[in-house]
């Protein structure tokens, strides 16, 4: 018993000194900890496994974490105990602040004998036991009793902290609804992987999603529409016989709920409602909010074609019942949502009808704004008093910057780096989500094989985020996030599939050192992560294994074909015959030339003998298509 003691209290002791080394021998944490010192041997789990733990609140899902992973795949019976001298597993908040690792960090020993967490907060032992779970076998997350499997850990001693306090994933409740249910699975999927801040945008111009009890109009009205099939913004117009039956919301018995079941599991929540543009919903409710005439005709928007001449999509920044009409929907988000911030979108505001409003007319001229951009600045600067007054921070998207920026305002920069930089070089703070890395919503690979949307963000590209420029003061970037927007996302499962593994790449961004960042090896992790993916049932794009098209027409018409792939060691195999290749086809080592009647290019790759990639059917005339774009480019 003394020698156990002794063990363990070295283990303690040798956290304060470690080697950074990159993860190997069985060891793929995502995100990659600050410091991994791998030690000779592994740890067993016991058929029997005592986790001792103290029993505050703030514990209950940590502990819950542990019992659930280390029992339901492997059969061993979890105790949870206050005090023991024999611990399989110890959970220990520590008396003295360890100021290197902070609030969120842990540091977690794995040795022969037993498990040390050790931690300053609830949150920091929370992670610490994510990662505990991530040096088990991949079995380890079935929800189911597995057997045959060795349920061991390497020994090792990781001493981990987050970058930034900021890791947010937004999810786009607005333009397809997802169910309570839905949004709580959305949650425990982002936990394992050491996100803490979940982004609701709760309202747009397909639907409001949250109970407003002093604007019941928002809910009855403004959350339904016509379910429509296809690509959104092709849609044709709702007819009259349609039925409005389209969506959902969320009452704020849902949105406490949610908060809660969050909140237990370290993550805060971020509202947004989208104002003043990407308001048809509410205008739609309460149309006397419209600068527009006519207003009282809108519908909730289903995703048609946007006939420009006719719908208004924007609250009126020169009607006082607007500001009326913010304070009621603020007070009521702002208490339900403990979170100090609350985004109040100011995103994309077509502004082209504030321009026959005599109204705004006379706003600029009493106010004297001289542009269209003052008049959003003017409509924002009100807001942010009135979110100001309710005891929280005001943020918005990056196009608050134009006309003049509200004083204390909060930027997160969406269209690329710039608004975010520009921000902080006022003195701003900054969540930075830019399109060029950061929006799940882009297709996650060539447009012939992907759901369509119009951009691709490929995993590589979205590792390449750093959400600090070299140009700005670090400590005004507060963190950064992915954004999935769900116009083209209308079920869990194609959520999932946008969603992952690039939001694996975002996650480290968010929480890892810059030192430890490198694509090999990130990539040799999220292989070993796509794995327990497929034990969860949770759905991926494989995307990563497909080759990216790159075609050229020479001078004579002649075309010309570049093959290339994310990852290293893979082979492409190709036909021209409109069969199928496989390992026995030819093998792409150098440009093709397209043979001149050929119609039809297939690919696909391997890694070895084993198929790893999709069969891409690229038509020729796509290719010719790709490369007069080029050639005029």
């Amino acid at each position: 018993m003394k020698k156990l003691v002794v063990l363990l209290c070295c283990s303690v002791i040798a956290f304060h000194s470690f080697s950074q080394t990159k993860s190997d021998g069985g060891i793929a944490i995502i995100p990659e900890p600050v410091a991994i010192t791998k030690k000779a041997g592994e740890y067993v789990l016991p058929k029997k496994v005592i986790i001792v733990s103290s029993t505050q609140p703030e514990m209950k899902q940590v502990i819950a974490l542990l019992r659930d992973r280390l029992s339901i795949p492997t059969g061993s019976k979890v105790t949870v105990l206050n005090s023991s001298a024999v611990a399989s597993i110890r959970l220990i908040l520590n008396q003295k602040n360890d100021t290197l690792i902070g609030s969120e960090g842990y540091r977690l020993a794995v040795t022969k004998k037993g498990v040390f967490i050790r931690a300053n907060e609830p949150a920091g032992l929370y992670y610490g036991a994510q990662t505990l779970v991530q040096l088990f076998p991949k079995e380890i997350v079935s929800s189911t009793l597995v057997k045959n499997v060795r349920w061991v850990s390497p020994c090792a001693l990781i001493t981990d902290y987050p970058r930034f306090k900021w890791r947010g994933l937004m999810f786009d409740v607005s333009r397809h609804f997802f169910t309570k249910p839905e949004v709580k699975q959305f949650i425990d999927n982002m936990v394992k992987y050491k996100y803490n801040l979940l982004h609701m945008h709760l309202t747009d111009d397909e639907g409001w999603r949250i109970e407003i009890k002093s604007l019941p109009r928002l809910t009855t009205v403004g959350a339904y529409n016509v379910k429509k099939v296809g690509y959104f913004g092709t849609f044709s117009v709702p007819g009259p016989d349609e039925p409005r039956t389209y969506g959902g919301f969320y009452t704020q018995d849902d949105i406490r709920e949610i908060v809660q079941y969050a909140k237990e599991r370290f993550v805060d929540i971020l509202p947004e409602i989208d104002v003043p543009g990407h308001s048809q919903a509410a205008v739609v409710a309460y149309p006397d909010l419209s600068c527009t005439p006519g207003a009282d005709k809108y519908q909730v928007r289903s995703g048609e074609r946007r006939n420009k001449d006719t719908i208004d999509n924007t609250l009126c920044p020169a009607n006082e019942n607007v500001y009326v009409f913010l304070d009621k929907v603020i007070t009521e988000v702002a208490q339900l949502f403990p979170f100090g911030y609350i985004h109040m979108g100011g995103d994309e505001c077509d502004k082209r009808y504030w321009k026959n409003s005599a109204a705004i007319t006379a706003l600029m001229q009493r106010e004297n704004l001289k542009t269209y951009e003052e008049v959003q600045s003017y409509f924002e600067k009100r807001v942010e008093k009135i979110v100001e007054s309710k005891g929280k921070k005001f943020m918005g998207w990056d196009e608050i910057l134009e006309g003049g920026l509200a004083p204390d305002a909060i930027v997160m920069s969406w269209r690329g780096m710039k608004g975010g930089i520009e921000a902080a070089k006022m003195g701003h703070q900054v969540v930075m989500s830019p399109t060029t890395y950061a929006y799940l919503d882009y297709m996650n690979g060539d447009p012939i094989i992907e759901p369509h949307v119009y951009e691709t963000l490929r995993l590589s590209k979205t590792y390449e985020f750093d959400p600090v420029p070299d140009s700005v003061d670090a400590k005004l970037i507060i963190g950064g996030q992915a954004n999935l927007w769900t116009e083209q996302v209308t079920n869990v499962r194609h959520l999932e599939y946008m969603v992952w593994p690039r939001a694996l790449a975002i996650a480290e961004a968010v929480w890892s050192p810059r030192s430890r960042r490198n694509w090999d090896d990130f990539f040799s992790r999220v292989e070993k992560h796509l794995g327990r993916f497929d034990i969860t049932e949770t759905k991926y794009a494989p995307s990563v294994y497909d080759p990216s098209f790159t075609a050229h027409a020479a001078a004579d018409s002649v075309l010309h074909v570049e093959l290339n792939t994310e990852v290293k060691g893979l082979d492409i195999y190709y036909s021209f015959d409109n069969s199928f290749p496989d390992k026995f086809y030819p093998k792409y080592t150098e440009p093709l030339t397209v043979p001149k009647d050929a119609v039809m290019l297939k690919v696909i790759t391997y890694r070895g003998d084993k198929p790893v990639g999709r069969m891409i059917a690229m038509p020729v005339d796509e290719l010719k298509k790709r490369a007069r774009k080029r050639n005029y480019d």
